[in-house]
């Protein structure tokens, strides 16, 4: 069993299985011994087998990310949705916390809730997600982060530009390339967000993908809230429609027809769609980057750092540099 308790830990070699369920433990629990680690890299998630109950989800957050204010902002959040009969997954209340610590570890408890990935395929389903993040909306907007992050150009598009090239992530033969594309891109992306103009920014979910939608004959679930940050609307709309532009169009109206009957839409939004997706292949690029020294990233994503990746990588960039010249979405 480790012992590594002061000062916290930098990473995740001192979360052994014994850690992991004594943790869970201390929280009033009775474990059963058994344990399945869960699809997640920046943190680390594992369903805990509970004697005699259902089994309970335990989160624990990847060290020196986020300050403690800002978690308690990410668990604020989620509970004020569930107050509101907001299908999100919040975590426990447990001894009037939601955030514990175990032997230098930062975690959270959560109720388990099956489901499988929308498929979104018809106009009703794609309608009832409208709603409810509308509804998250509704509620995000009434008052703002304070610890948390914000979406904006630099830390999504400059900072993750600079980092690979400061950390020497791009190869030479093409770092020129990268860094004349990236310029090039991040002013796009600057001009198109000054076309829309002041654009509200309200606390999202900030990571509304498919993957962190869990669907049941009920409806959809929110799960994962721990990229909540400050943003436009249209950052938790965009990454749920897909294919080319006749279909995302389709898709698109479908939602904001949803949306719309519990919130207004800025329709302004429409041209940060693509200088959105932009920024997110920057810092997704970056984000593996930072965390390369992570054994579970390289056995996770062998594709990554080689010369074949970047170089399309710059493909892909290139595509969207021609994509953000293109007229924006309508509804």
């Amino acid at each position: 069993m480790s012992t590594r308790t002061n000062p916290p830990p930098t990473d995740y070699a001192g979360l052994t299985p014994d850690t992991l369920l004594d943790a869970v433990e201390q929280c009033g629990y009775r474990c059963d011994g058994r344990f399945i680690a869960l699809n997640s890299y920046e943190n680390r998630v594992y369903q805990v087998g509970i004697e005699d109950e259902t089994p309970v989800i335990a989160k624990f957050y990847r060290p020196c990310r986020w300050s403690d204010t800002a978690i308690a902002e990410e668990h604020s959040f989620a509970l004020e949705l569930a107050e509101q009969e907001i299908p999100v997954i919040a975590p426990m209340l447990i001894n009037a916390s939601t955030l514990h610590t175990h032997k230098g570890y930062r975690f959270a408890l959560y109720r388990r809730q099956g489901g499988h990935w929308p498929e979104l395929n018809s106009q009703q389903d794609r309608e009832r997600v409208g709603r409810f993040i509308a509804r998250i909306h509704g509620v995000g907007a009434t008052r703002p982060f304070r610890h948390r992050p914000l979406l904006d150009i630099d830390s999504f598009g400059y900072s993750s530009a600079r980092f690979l090239l400061e950390h020497g992530f791009i190869p030479a033969h093409i770092e020129i390339a990268y860094r004349t594309l990236t310029d090039d891109l991040l002013q796009q992306i600057s001009a198109a967000y000054s076309n829309a103009g002041d654009i509200q920014q309200l606390r999202l979910h900030g990571d509304c993908h498919p993957g962190n939608i869990l669907w049941t004959d009920q409806g959809p679930h929110f799960v994962d809230l721990d990229d909540c940050r400050t943003g436009p609307a249209i950052q938790d709309l965009w990454m749920l429609i897909s294919g080319d532009r006749h279909e995302m169009q389709i898709q698109l109206m479908d939602i904001i027809e949803g949306y719309l009957q519990f919130r207004d839409f800025d329709h302004r939004e429409l041209q940060l769609i693509e200088p959105l997706r932009t920024l997110r292949m920057l810092h997704y690029a970056a984000w593996l980057a930072r965390r390369w020294e992570d054994p579970a990233f390289p056995r996770a994503f062998p594709w990554f750092n080689t010369a074949r990746y970047w170089e399309e990588h710059i493909l892909t960039l290139r595509e969207q540099a021609s994509l953000l010249n293109e007229p924006a979405l309508v509804i």
